[in-house]
């Protein structure tokens, strides 16, 4: 991952967390779902910790939670 991304990854993981909770789910229950284990939905959710993740599965965290992946893609404008 580049560092000159590092706030967007920050942003998909804290949007990652939000729908999480939004539909019930814990990060251990998102992960059976879309089959990564526990501590890596931890680490994408984390904001001091970045972590990259695929397309495929970001694709499957999005159809996991019911939501367009391109939720995920809309970032604040201020990095500040």
């Amino acid at each position: 991952m580049k560092t000159i991304h590092k706030e967007k990854y920050r942003q998909i993981g804290l949007k990652i967390a939000y729908y999480r909770k939004l539909r019930g789910l814990t990060q251990e229950e998102l992960a059976e779902h879309v089959g990564l284990t526990p501590a890596f939905v931890g680490h994408l959710e984390a904001p001091n910790i970045l972590k990259g993740l695929s397309l495929d599965a970001l694709f499957d965290i999005a159809e996991a939670l019911d939501v367009p992946p391109y939720k995920f893609l809309i970032f604040e404008d201020d990095f500040s």
